[in-house]
């Protein structure tokens, strides 16, 4: 009977150990102000290895692009477009064009000006979707809420 009771915990456990979702990018936040009256929003993404998430600039037929939406605010408004490094670029079989990604991490720019008096925080959401050499993820959607000081 421990056998049986054992077994069956087993079983249990990787059950539930395989059912585990999986969360390769994990993002993090900051806002530096430039001037009194301008910052930068630093949106980052951290990419566990043999992981990439793909540039904002993906076209049409391919994968998800990133992308990042800002909340409207009268405390600031955005100067320009959210920025980002020089992505890798190559071809993916799996989408039948070059797609641009990164691996490992980046980060992503936004300049904004800052239009209210006291403690301004920039909100929004981005969306983004995590590949590796065997599998895509469904696309998912994070919120933030960064602090500007």
């Amino acid at each position: 009977m421990k056998k049986i009771a054992l077994a069956a915990f087993a079983l249990l456990g990787a059950t539930q150990a395989h059912a585990q979702i999986l969360a390769p990018v994990h993002w993090s936040y900051a806002a530096k102000k430039t001037s009194p009256t301008e910052a930068v929003v630093l949106i980052k993404a951290t990419i566990d290895a043999g992981w990439h998430v793909y540039s904002q600039n993906v076209k049409d037929g391919g994968p998800v692009k990133t992308t990042v939406k800002f909340d409207p605010s009268k405390a600031y408004s955005l100067v320009g477009t959210t920025q980002e490094p020089k992505p890798i670029t190559r071809l993916e079989k799996t989408f039948g064009m070059e797609v641009s990604y990164f691996a490992n991490s980046v980060i992503f720019q936004q300049k904004v000006k800052l239009t209210g008096k006291g403690p301004v925080t920039v909100k929004g959401n981005l969306e983004f979707m995590a590949c590796n050499d065997e599998k895509c993820l469904p696309p998912d959607e994070v919120t933030f809420s960064i602090p500007v000081k």
